[in-house]
């Protein structure tokens, strides 16, 4: 079973509903994501939803459109979501 079928399957034993929070990689700068993670995790959070920043995000809100913004600034780029995903886990 993956990680994330055992997460729902013990929730679903122990009645209980999943926080899947989401940020956007990068936001408000690439050093601060990792530990925004584990800050997460630290304040209950069951699983993360982690957003690659792209540059037409037409299809989101506009909060998550500025966080893309704000992630794109610092030229946040999938290889450095995926190195901040690497150094989380």
């Amino acid at each position: 079973m993956s990680r994330i079928a055992q997460c729902f399957s013990d929730l679903k034993a122990n009645g209980r509903k999943a926080l899947i929070p989401f940020v956007t990689a990068g936001d408000p700068n690439p050093s601060v994501t990792v530990s925004l993670l584990h800050a997460m995790v630290e304040a209950g959070a069951d699983l993360l939803e982690l957003g690659v920043p792209f540059s037409d995000p037409m299809a989101e809100g506009p909060v998550i459109q500025k966080a893309c913004e704000r992630a794109l600034v610092h030229n946040t780029s999938l290889r450095d979501v995926l190195a901040m995903v690497k150094e989380f886990r």
